[in-house]
């Protein structure tokens, strides 16, 4: 009997050391050290936000206190990390969109290696088709995927947003002509205030941000 409980005792020590060992694998995931790190050695491919740009989004997100937020063009997950960390902060939560089965499934592992799979949802599919699946309200949207649909985004999106959203559009320089009805309707209509700046020096190109006044 004495024997059967000493294996008894060092089975339920095992597990509780197990558990104890997830928690802290848990907790070293979503510590800010961890996740600055892992955003630092992130693999980007060209397809991904610059660091520059993806801290920016980042500091929109956290400035506005939004909390429902919308990304066209997942790419490998980088920009839905460093916004879902962002999210994460003001108890908002992140749709990220992306055509391609492998990118979406990169953007699921890498937000899974940082705790934030809760945080930010991954949604499979054509934009134009999905976007009008995401529930409104809206306060943030990141376009960064096909240039010459910007525009389309813009519209099947713009009923949900609230007043004080923020719309950010990327590669507005480079790919200008492309997106030549979005910039002229971001930049003219009397509902937006639109600047396009350059938050990064690794490339020649800028942002559009758009506070929708109303």
């Amino acid at each position: 009997m004495t024997k059967v409980i000493g294996i008894g005792l060092a089975v339920v020590c095992g597990l509780v050391a197990l558990a104890a060992v997830a928690q802290d694998v848990n907790k070293d995931k979503t510590s800010q050290a961890f996740r600055e790190q892992f955003v630092k050695d992130f693999k980007r491919t060209g397809l991904n936000t610059t660091p520059g740009d993806a801290m920016m989004l980042r500091i929109l997100v956290e400035a506005a206190k939004c909390k429902r937020g919308v990304e066209v063009g997942s790419a490998t997950g980088f920009g839905a990390v460093n916004m879902g960390i962002a999210f994460e902060r003001t108890g908002g939560h992140l749709w990220t969109l992306d055509i391609e089965p492998k990118m979406i499934a990169a953007t699921k592992e890498n937000l899974e290696k940082v705790g934030l799979e809760k945080v930010v949802t991954c949604v499979e599919g054509d934009a134009l088709k999905t976007l009008p699946t995401i529930e409104g309200p809206v306060d943030f949207v990141f376009i960064d995927a096909k240039k010459d649909d910007y525009f389309k985004y813009l519209k099947l999106i713009e009923p949900k947003l609230k007043s004080g959203a923020v719309v950010v559009a990327d590669n507005v320089i480079q790919s200008a002509r492309d997106m030549k009805d979005y910039l002229d309707y971001v930049q003219t209509s009397p509902n937006y205030d639109t600047v396009i700046i350059r938050s990064s020096m690794e490339k020649n190109d800028g942002m559009a941000i758009s506070y929708k006044i109303r």
